[in-house]
Parts: structure tokens; C-alpha cells; sequence
């Protein structure tokens, strides 16, 4: 879930926070909500399954549906790939470091650390490096102190319309819907072959409440949780910290946002913001390429030895992308494209609410009446501020 708690959630973070002070805590403790009634859908897919959004779609609805369903797929891994890649472009301007080089180069880094599958020494490097900006942000919270703002603040203006479309696509991302899925589907099976006796299944080879069942849903539904609600309260502290900056007309520099650190780096506060945007965009890179390659594979029912060639072809438009566009309008980019999250969301968060509360899919796991309602709330809820600020 930190992967959640990407490049762009940061940056979306840090400029509320320089625009709004603490005003919009109490939405971000709302958002807490659809992430995790969202997420927890998905992961209930998976274990109920034992397959991935993908393959459920393909195996259940039409080819041409399949088909259809992997058009937002492709366009959610290009925006999400963009939006880390410019991360990474800002990480890098902090230490003056021309992109045009180092850019294709952490391209290539990212092609061969998921094509030759180094995720676990990869995960714990970035992990360390994205632990750095978090423990830096709360020390210095702590240094600065909490301020008399009010969290609560709320004026139909057109910043602040688009600030909460911001923060909605920030941590509510379409591609951590089809990793959700895949990798807790990918978890039961382990965990069945492991210890075959410990499942019950009926006379129609679905799982009925089994002690492995009943427990992996359980452990599911806290770590979602837990993941939605330090996501959420990360991107407090980020909004926190970056109070103090004052940006000179509506939105922050770079150089601004980096100075929000100050208070515990002094000088060095840019080169700590800039490693820890780095690493936190690339770690992001590594799920997003599982969870984006993973579902596009599924619903075409290609084989998983493809892979290397969906990572290589979503991601390079991206790298150029990032390369092209002025540094000037980095920041901009990166929150005109969470804002397009939001919108991006509504095809496979329609699909999955209806796969979810399909009894022939689902068996008994299907999505109760009053999960209905939240589900459907929280969807209608995060397209509702998507619209909000484009008009």
C-alpha cells in the first residue's frame, strides 16, 4: 500500500497543503471510505475467484467485452506510468541533474529489474528509500509543531473543486484495483495447495466458510484497512508539513515543495525530497507493471511469458512524455493527470461492482445489499468531485 502513497500522491498532497494549510484533512480522512470499500471488493474478487479482474471478465462476459475492457487498462498503466516517470523528472531537477540521460536510464532499470523478476531486493531498497520521505515529513511535523489551521475548509472555487479531484485520483488508482485482485487470488491458491485440508468446499467446488477462507478474508479486509487509513493519514502529514510553504500565485514550484522540508534538512532539504520522490515513483513502478501487465494479460488470455512486452511498449510512451515536457509544468502535469485518474476509474470500478454482486461469479461471497450501497456510494462519490472540476 505504499506504492499507494506514490510520487503523485505526494506531490497532489504537498500542493493542498501549500494552497490550503490543513483545510482538507477532513475530506482526506473521508476518502478513507472508497479506498477501502473499493480496494476490499477487489480482493474479495480474488479470493472468491482464485482469478484476477481480467479473467474473470474474460471467462464470464463476452471476448468483445474482454476487448473492451482492456482499452482502460492500457490507458490507466500510460497515465499511471507518466505520472511516476515525471515524478522521478522532478526528483532529479532538485539535484540539477539534465533528464534527458538519467531518465531513460531509470526506464531501463525499471524494464530489467520486472522482466528478470528482482522484486524482493528491489522492494526492499525503494522501501527503505520511500521510508526516508515518510520519516522526514513526520520529523519535521514534529519539529515545526502543529499550527492553529483549521482542518475543515470548504469554498466552491475552482482551485479548490480541482484540488479535491486531486486528491480523490491520488490515492483512489485504477491500477492497484487489478494488483489487488491478481495478487490475493495468486495468495489463496498458494495458501490452498500449501494446506489442502484446511478449505471446505461444496458439492459445486466453491469455497464455502472453511477456517482458510474465513481467515484469509479476515487478514484481507484488516490489511486493506490498515493500508487505506496510513495512506490517508501519510497524506495528512504531507498536507502538514507542506503548510508552511506559501506558493506565489496559485500552486507551488518545485523548488517550493522541496523546501518544505527545511525545518529538518535545512539546505540538504531538496536532495531529501528529491531521493525520496525517486524512490518512492519507482517503487510505484514495480507494482504498477505486476498489477497493469497482470490484468491486460488476463483479459486477453495472453500467457504471463509475454509480459516483458507489455512493461517495455505501456511504458516507453511514458519516459518520452516525461522527457518533452517543460520542467515548468512538471508539477501541473502530474495533478491534471490524477485528476484524469478519476474518470479513467469508472470503467473498471463499473465492471468490478457488477462481477462483485454477480451470485454465479461470486457463489456466496457475492456483495450483500448494504455493501451494494457502499460500493455504488463511494464509486458515485469519487466520479462526482472528477466532475465537479472539469466543469
Amino acid at each position: 500500500m505504499i506504492a499507494d502513497m506514490d510520487a503523485g500522491s505526494t506531490i497532489g498532497a504537498a500542493e493542498t497543503g501549500a494552497i490550503f494549510k490543513y483545510g482538507m484533512i477532513w475530506f482526506m480522512l473521508l476518502l478513507i471510505i472508497p479506498l477501502y470499500t473499493v480496494q476490499e471488493t477487489s480482493g474479495r474478487i480474488g479470493l472468491a475467484t482464485r482469478m484476477g479482474l481480467g479473467e474473470v471478465i474474460r471467462r464470464n462476459y463476452s471476448h468483445r467485452i474482454a476487448i473492451l475492457t482492456t482499452m482502460p487498462m492500457v490507458l490507466t498503466d500510460v497515465i499511471t506510468y507518466i505520472i511516476e516517470y515525471l515524478g522521478i523528472a522532478i526528483g532529479l531537477s532538485l539535484f540539477g541533474i539534465p533528464i534527458l540521460f538519467t531518465l531513460p536510464l531509470f526506464y531501463l532499470i525499471h524494464i530489467l529489474v520486472v522482466i528478470h523478476g528482482k522484486y524482493r531486493l528491489t522492494e526492499s531498497i525503494l522501501l527503505l528509500i520511500s521510508a526516508l520521505l515518510i520519516i522526514a515529513f513526520l520529523g519535521a511535523l514534529i519539529v515545526r509543531g502543529i499550527r492553529p489551521y483549521s482542518p475543515v475548509y470548504f469554498v466552491p472555487s475552482t482551485n479548490f473543486l480541482f484540488m479535491l479531484a486531486v486528491n480523490v485520483g491520488a490515492v483512489i488508482m485504477p491500477f492497484m484495483l487489478f494488483f489487488q485482485a491478481s495478487a490475493t487470488a495468486e495468495k489463496i491458491t498458494q495458501l490452498e495447495e500449501k494446506y489442502p485440508q484446511a478449505s471446505l468446499r461444496d458439492e459445486f467446488g466453491k469455497n464455502s466458510y472453511g477456517s482458510l477462507y474465513s481467515t484469509a478474508i479476515k487478514f484481507m479486509r484488516v490489511e486493506t484497512l490498515i493500508g487505506a487509513i496510513v495512506t490517508e493519514m501519510l497524506m495528512i502529514v504531507v498536507e502538514m508539513v507542506m503548510s508552511g510553504v506559501n506558493p506565489g500565485m496559485n500552486f507551488a514550484s518545485i523548488p517550493q515543495l522541496a523546501g518544505g522540508l527545511s525545518a529538518i534538512a535545512g539546505a540538504y532539504s531538496p536532495y531529501l525530497f528529491g531521493i525520496g520522490l525517486v524512490g518512492a515513483a519507482f517503487l510505484a513502478l514495480v507494482v504498477i507493471s505486476m498489477g497493469s501487465a497482470w490484468g491486460f494479460m488476463e483479459a486477453l488470455g495472453i500467457r504471463r511469458g509475454k509480459s516483458p512486452i507489455i512493461y517495455i511498449t505501456e511504458s516507453f510512451p511514458a519516459v518520452i512524455i516525461a522527457l518533452i515536457l517543460p520542467e515548468s509544468s512538471l508539477i501541473n502535469s502530474v495533478l491534471y493527470l490524477l485528476v484524469l485518474f478519476v474518470f479513467v476509474l469508472i470503467g473498471p470500478g463499473t465492471l468490478m461492482g457488477l462481477i462483485a454482486r454477480n451470485r454465479s461469479i461470486m457463489g456466496q461471497h457475492f456483495t450483500s445489499r448494504k455493501g451494494e450501497v457502499a460500493y455504488w456510494g463511494s464509486l458515485l462519490f469519487v466520479l462526482v468531485f472528477g466532475v465537479l472540476a472539469v466543469i
